[in-house]
């Protein structure tokens, strides 16, 4: 049995099926970014002096990663952060070393504050508050990021 449809209702068709693929599109979309701000709610809001993980963006091109950053400033939709790494890169200016555990690891490694490059971050993205760095290294960040 062979169906034959008038070529009118073959691309009425077409459209409603591209107008329900752009709709699933924003709404999966909507539903993504409502989960991220929930995710944001129940961590708690990042302040300036506080470790976090967070998802921040890399220096060289697209993409983040998840990793340990000190927030150095906040406003309403972002916060400006300076990436904490494991590895000292001892070429690079404003590399400052933390005191062990701060990070919140289990192992207690030694960690790195690289305040030469500093990132923005939107608040959704900050996942896990670690601790708040005393006042002696906080001195020391920002007087390295003048």
């Amino acid at each position: 049995m062979d169906i034959h449809l008038p070529y009118g209702a073959v691309k009425l068709l077409l459209l409603l099926a591209l107008v329900a693929v752009i709709l699933t599109a924003a709404a999966a979309a909507w539903l993504w970014q409502a989960v991220q701000r929930a995710r944001a709610r129940a961590a708690g809001h990042p302040e300036p002096r506080e470790v976090w993980w967070a998802e921040v963006p890399f220096e060289d091109g697209p993409g983040s990663k998840d990793r340990p950053c000190l927030v150095i400033r906040v406003n309403r939709t972002h916060a400006t952060v300076a990436k904490i790494t494991s590895k000292h890169h001892a070429e690079r200016p404003g590399v400052l070393p933390l005191p062990r555990g701060t990070v919140g690891d289990r192992r207690g490694r030694a960690s790195w504050l690289e305040t030469d490059e500093l990132r923005e971050v939107p608040i959704a993205d900050f996942r896990r508050k670690v601790g708040t760095v005393d006042v002696k290294t906080w001195g020391r960040a920002r007087n390295a990021m003048k």
